[in-house]
């Protein structure tokens, strides 16, 4: 694994030579193509699945968990293990058998909103090598949720259905509000999402703290979440009632929120009953960082992920944890490229953790990596 490690490394130099979101999609292609033949898929799987090795630490007391192995069971559902692929890396549910042979243990797709949209202007994704860090303003770019559930309906069929007979990979399903929607009535786009995905997603993420769709994070205040996260209740209180599944209901918060913030949110979530949270998003904050200030600057507006991202993360993380009392399960995201990293975050009370930006850092290995150092 060292070996194809290194040639990742002399590869990914030559791929950062050009733009970043045009090499993302000629590597997901190219992944897609290589996995199409099935002895070439089974060797990626081989060479990149953590099976059976290792033995995961337990964040917190949130959660049943099984200790002493990679797969644990939190919310009712069977992870194969605690690393996952974050949202807005597949966004459309383009990839979802090349990133099970890869051996993430769950993959969030989205962000999904009802209509399909474009985003924001290119160039929208920017490297900060420097940093080891991501600056994006994609602006929720995707196909739109009547196309995404198409395809997570073919991929259930092809998987053996929704009672998940014969499929490993978790899929949890990340919504949001269109662009051109009022806050006022973004609820309704939350509903459109929820109940279009709901038979085809495992788990349901409310992102409210993207920094890259104007006037968004205003609803990361107290009394507009509780208006989104009360409907998509009652909408899936309704849909249970009818014989549906229980889907787990999480939020995902910005990492700039301040402790009063903060408070509002764990108070929210234990009032309401919520499901976890996912901490945390994309930051606006640049302090700190190695890039020159010129090169900020030429890039402009959008989300910080990555390294630079990583302690301010697992602060948000552990304040959540305790202000709850470890009564709400958290998703850690954030400066996530090792094994070291991912037991800081599930020691500072994470059930489960996500990687991004150190997926692009540190390649396809970085499940088998991460897996084996726990």
């Amino acid at each position: 694994m060292r070996i194809f490690a290194g040639m990742y490394k002399m590869l990914r130099t030559l791929l950062f030579f050009f733009p970043a979101e045009g090499v993302h999609h000629f590597s997901m292609k190219a992944l897609k193509v290589l996995c199409s033949w099935g002895v070439m898929r089974r060797l990626v799987a081989w060479s990149c699945r953590p099976e059976g090795v290792g033995a995961a630490p337990v964040g917190g007391s949130v959660a049943a968990v099984e200790t002493g192995v990679l797969a644990r069971t939190v919310w009712g559902l069977p992870f194969c293990n605690p690393v996952g692929l974050g949202a807005g890396f597949d966004k459309n549910a383009l990839y979802l058998r090349e990133l099970e042979a890869l051996g993430f243990g769950f993959v969030e797709i989205g962000t999904v909103t009802p209509k399909p949209q474009a985003g924001n202007e290119k160039p929208r994704l920017f490297r900060l090598p420097q940093d080891q860090a991501l600056i994006n303003r994609m602006g929720f770019n995707n196909e739109g949720v009547e196309v995404i559930a198409g395809r997570l309906r073919a991929w259930r069929s092809a998987s053996g259905g929704a009672g998940r007979t014969g499929a490993r990979l978790i899929i949890g399903g990340n919504i949001g509000k269109n662009k051109v929607t009022p806050n006022e009535e973004a609820w309704k786009d939350y509903d459109i999402c929820f109940r279009a995905l709901y038979d085809y997603v495992d788990y349901f993420v409310v992102n409210v703290s993207s920094p890259n769709t104007p006037g968004l994070r205003a609803l990361q205040e107290k009394e507009a979440l509780r208006r989104i996260l009360t409907q998509l209740q009652g909408v899936r209180a309704e849909l249970v009632a009818a014989g549906a599944p229980r889907r787990p209901l999480l939020l995902k918060i910005a990492p700039d929120l301040n402790d009063a913030q903060l408070d509002d949110v764990v108070a929210l979530a234990l009032e309401i009953g919520l499901d976890g949270l996912v901490a945390t998003n994309t930051t606006v904050n640049r302090e700190g960082l190695l890039t020159p200030a010129d090169r900020l600057e030429a890039i402009g507006a959008g989300g910080l992920s990555g390294a630079p991202l990583r302690e301010r993360a697992t602060e948000v993380l552990q304040y959540v944890a305790e202000r709850s009392g470890g009564r709400i399960p958290v998703i850690a995201s954030g400066g996530i490229f090792t094994a070291a990293d991912a037991r800081e975050k599930l020691m500072a009370g994470a059930v489960l953790v996500q990687v991004w930006t150190g997926f692009i850092y540190e390649g396809p290995f970085i499940v088998n990596r991460i897996c084996r150092g726990l």
